[in-house]
Parts: structure tokens; C-alpha cells; sequence
């Protein structure tokens, strides 16, 4: 009887030595040179920041005048340029705002609280609380949406929320992809009130 409480002492302190000497090590090694994280600083920030984007509704002469039309405008409390990276982007810290304005100069709204624009990629990733309201009334809530900008698509993975006053349609669903102006839109998976019209 004596021996198993010896032995059983000298396991509890075997397992309390490896435990304090587990627990004891610890990483004091300082990285330095290429082992140390690398610090990235953008190369411009810009406060109360507007961006206007227009095109020409025809071609430039050789004077250089044209008439111009504005297809947005991009609003952010803060951007932060880091074009000087190998893999260019911008972000928008403290959230942004889109108005889209189309050929009869209809208002389109998006806003998000996050923001950024991939340079190489023309991608556009928008976070949290992600709100597009159409000039007609639709609106589209959802926490995160990705705007392809060279094809003109956008999509999510995400939940969403889809109000069509129109039709008095609210639909719930997960993931979709739409077309800028809404008029090709596919949700992948979808539930909620939908009310559909007889013809």
C-alpha cells in the first residue's frame, strides 16, 4: 500500500515538473531581418475624400474640349492608397459611398462600412452592412459584396436581403449575382415572402 502512494506521488510530480516546464518556455527570440514582419505603410492618405468618375459622350478633338457626364461619384471619410505594393490596392477604413447615375442620369446609391479596390484585379470588395438602394426602390442589404468592375457583376456569398417595392417582393436568401442595373439577378438560394403576379 505504501509503494502505490509512492508511486503515485512520484507520477503526480513527474506530470506537475513537465507541466511548469511546458508551460515555462516561451518565444523570446527576436526576429530581425527578412525573419521580422514587414512593416506596410500606404503611400498617401486622404482625408473627407470625393471622386468623381465621367466619361466623354464623344470623342475628343484636337482642342482637347468634350462634354463630360458623370456615372459616379465615390465619397469616404478616409482612404489609404498602397499602389506601392506589389499587389496594388485602396482602402476605406471608415466605410464609403457610391452614387451611380445612369444614361437618364437616375440616382443609384451603395454604401458600406468597409472598403477596397484591388488596382490589378479591377475588383471591389465592399464589408459590413452593405446597402444598394436603386433609383426605382429596390434595395439590397448584405455584409459583404464583390462588384467585378470589367464585367460589370456583382456578387456575394453571403446572406442576403432583397426588397422589390414594385412587386411588393421581400426575398431572404444566401449567395447571388446580379448585373448593374438589376436586370439579370440570380440568388442561389432563396426564402422569404415573394408574391408573384398573374397575367
Amino acid at each position: 500500500m505504501y509503494n502505490l502512494i509512492r508511486n503515485n506521488f512520484k507520477n503526480i510530480a513527474v506530470v506537475f515538473s513537465m507541466a511548469m516546464f511546458f508551460l515555462s518556455c516561451q518565444d523570446n527570440y527576436k526576429r530581425v531581418g527578412k525573419e521580422a514582419g514587414e512593416l506596410i505603410y500606404p503611400q498617401g492618405v486622404a482625408e473627407n475624400f470625393t471622386l468623381t468618375y465621367t466619361e466623354a459622350k464623344e470623342e475628343v478633338g484636337s482642342e482637347g474640349r468634350v462634354n463630360t457626364k458623370v456615372i459616379a461619384v465615390l465619397s469616404s471619410p478616409s482612404t489609404e492608397d498602397f499602389d506601392n505594393l506589389r499587389f496594388r490596392y485602396r482602402t476605406f477604413p471608415n466605410g464609403l459611398k457610391v452614387d451611380f447615375y445612369d444614361d437618364q442620369n437616375k440616382k443609384s446609391v451603395i454604401k458600406a462600412d468597409y472598403g477596397i479596390i484591388y488596382s490589378d484585379t479591377n475588383l471591389i470588395d465592399l464589408q459590413g452592412n452593405v446597402v444598394i438602394e436603386t433609383h426605382d426602390g429596390k434595395k439590397l442589404e448584405t455584409p459583404q459584396l464583390y462588384w467585378d468592375r470589367a464585367n460589370e457583376w456583382i456578387f456575394t456569398q453571403a446572406k442576403f436581403k432583397y426588397t422589390n417595392p414594385e412587386d411588393g417582393t421581400i426575398m431572404d436568401g444566401e449567395g447571388m449575382d446580379f448585373n448593374k442595373d438589376f436586370s439579370f439577378f440570380s440568388a442561389h438560394r432563396t426564402y422569404g415572402f415573394m408574391s408573384i403576379k398573374e397575367e
